[in-house]
């Protein structure tokens, strides 16, 4: 197998956490609910405090927690503010009091301690001060902490020409990025001004639709047809009862817009944007029978009706279910699209289809068995026999793909882009697609 495994291993990491709010309602996992009583009555006996008293305990409270945070005590007064407002609160307060206050009303969340996994890849907006040949990059990753709440967090690092790979030191602090809601339903997401390092931020689930997890970020490099370049990620929001596909926009990864997708394709997963238009109109790959994949077009990156047929299962490896993992990447060649296969006992691989690439419809190849499947050595953990990506990324002749392993934690592969594409097989319907009647998949015969 031409596949190159890195050494590289991404753990979960319950050493890193962020202040989070303390929401004190019934379901803790309710988005800004406010226990007006309970409130009021903690916000009373700090008032009642003297200012020794007030001072001394505040200072317990720095004591064990100022230095494992940046700017703890502005982190407070925000979240002062926020209380107060939500109750009409308007009185004055001394600084000490404000702070002590929100003291109350945070926490801190192991945003990472139960798993990483799912990671995509993109270059990095600066390529600056790099050796000739090398590229830098930014990893983005799910992060699972308590209660299987999923957030985005990100890494960044360097791939040099022959593949190998350098992630910078994982910092020790992290810090919550601030969101706000807009007229427009939208969700603004900024890296908060005490941090100036991108592998420092996080991103949280900010509306009920994204209550129990923000999932699978499939991040892209999108190039304008006037040239100009933004960063779009497509992932799934995740109520606790229902989930949606929703996209980001960045084009600095210091501010983000989050957005709800519309249409009957936006109610499925695992949607991956092209990093191009086609005639005007914006294409992606999605899988909308909970089997197969299909291509999209749209005139409207918000707006998304159902497709058409792309490829179905077909092979032994992928028999269950087959989706895309990350957004198609342009070669000389074609289109190249990672997917991923579900087998016998639920076992996720990873394999490729090559589409056109005038007319993406078409699929040139396809690999008759999975380029990446879970090993002896790396299939248990919290979901077993699980590989899966959510990106790769073409340099310098090979392509590098980090991918999760059994929903725990994230590894790195890398693979000779000509010795991949040979591996490719033509299209084809197989005895079992002929058997269940699936239709055959259009390919360059028929287009």
């Amino acid at each position: 197998m031409p596949l190159i495994q890195s050494s590289l291993r991404l753990l979960p990491n319950p050493d890193r956490v962020v202040v989070r709010p303390l929401h004190l309602a019934p379901e803790p996992r309710d988005i800004n609910p406010v226990n007006n009583d309970r409130v009021r009555r903690i916000i009373a006996a700090v008032r009642a405090m003297d200012g020794r008293t007030t001072q001394a305990e505040l200072a317990l409270v720095l004591a064990d927690f100022e230095s494992r945070h940046r700017e703890i005590r502005r982190v407070f007064e925000e979240r002062y503010d926020q209380v107060a407002s939500e109750i009409g609160l308007a009185d004055p307060l001394d600084r000490a009091q404000r702070q002590l206050i929100g003291a109350y009303f945070c926490h801190e969340y192991s945003f990472g301690a139960a798993a990483v996994m799912n990671p995509s890849i993109v270059p990095h907006p600066d390529q600056t001060g790099l050796t000739e040949g090398a590229l830098r990059f930014i990893l983005s990753l799910r992060a699972v902490g308590e209660g299987h709440i999923s957030s985005v967090t990100f890494r960044q690092g360097i791939v040099r020409v022959d593949g190998t790979i350098e992630l910078d030191p994982e910092p020790d602090l992290a810090v919550a990025a601030k969101a706000e809601s807009q007229p427009d339903g939208s969700v603004v997401f900024r890296r908060h001004d005490c941090s100036n390092r991108l592998d420092e931020m996080v991103l949280f689930p900010f509306t009920p639709a994204q209550r129990n997890g923000l999932e699978d970020l499939r991040l892209v490099r999108f190039e304008d047809d006037d040239g100009n370049r933004a960063y779009y990620g497509t992932y799934t929001a995740y109520s606790g009862a229902a989930i949606a596909s929703e996209i980001l926009l960045t084009r600095d990864f210091e501010t983000f817009e989050l957005r709800a997708l519309q249409g009957s394709a936006a109610r499925n997963k695992g949607m991956a944007l092209f990093p191009r238009k086609f005639d005007g109109d914006y294409l992606m790959v999605g899988r909308q029978d909970g089997e197969s994949l299909y291509l999209l077009r749209s005139p409207d990156l918000y707006r998304w009706e159902r497709g058409e047929l792309l490829a179905r299962p077909e092979y032994a490896w992928e028999l269950i279910q087959i989706g895309n993992c990350g957004a198609p990447i342009e070669l000389e060649e074609g289109w190249l699209v990672l997917t991923h296969g579900v087998g016998a006992m639920r076992k996720y691989s990873i394999g490729a289809l090559l589409l056109d690439r005038e007319d993406p419809s078409c699929i040139i190849g396809r690999t008759a068995v999975p380029l990446l499947s879970p090993s002896d050595e790396a299939r248990e953990g919290y979901v077993p026999n699980v590989v899966y990506t959510c990106g790769a990324l073409a340099h310098a002749g090979r392509l590098i793909m980090p991918y999760g392993v059994a929903d725990s934690s994230v590894s790195f592969a890398s693979i000779d882009l000509a010795e991949l594409l040979a591996m490719l097989c033509p299209p084809s319907v197989s005895r079992y697609s002929l058997i269940r009647d699936f239709g055959q998949v259009r390919d360059r015969t028929d287009a």
